[in-house]
């Protein structure tokens, strides 16, 4: 059995005063990011339904675009909840999903 260390998410205010999360893989990369929210209560709600959601491998949303290859997690209403990293390949991305999966039910939430 492979031991996962687990990532952790940090939440954020951006310049524009709204709340923002990241989720980062153990290693410190980047997995995935979340849109702008108005409240810290909703943006971690929003951690919430990350955990909630990205388990079930039928929430991502898979996309190739000129730039490379793309994921975004969808909630259960078919909202954008986070939207991963740029790949150059989509078994790169596949990885990258499979890394979402592993790491956010876990991950401890850091306050930036």
């Amino acid at each position: 059995m492979v031991l996962v260390r687990p990532g952790r998410f940090e939440l954020f205010r951006d310049p524009n005063k709204q709340y923002r999360f990241r989720l980062r893989a153990s290693n410190g990369l980047v997995l995935l990011s979340s849109k702008g929210y108005k409240t810290r209560k909703s943006a971690l709600t929003g951690i919430e339904s990350v955990r909630n959601n990205c388990t079930d491998d039928a929430r991502f949303q898979r996309e190739q675009t000129p730039a490379g290859y793309c994921f975004d997690l969808l909630a259960e209403n078919k909202k954008v909840i986070g939207t991963g990293e740029l790949y150059k390949s989509a078994r790169s991305r596949e990885r990258g999903i499979a890394s979402v999966q592993r790491h956010a039910p876990k991950a401890k939430i850091i306050h930036a």
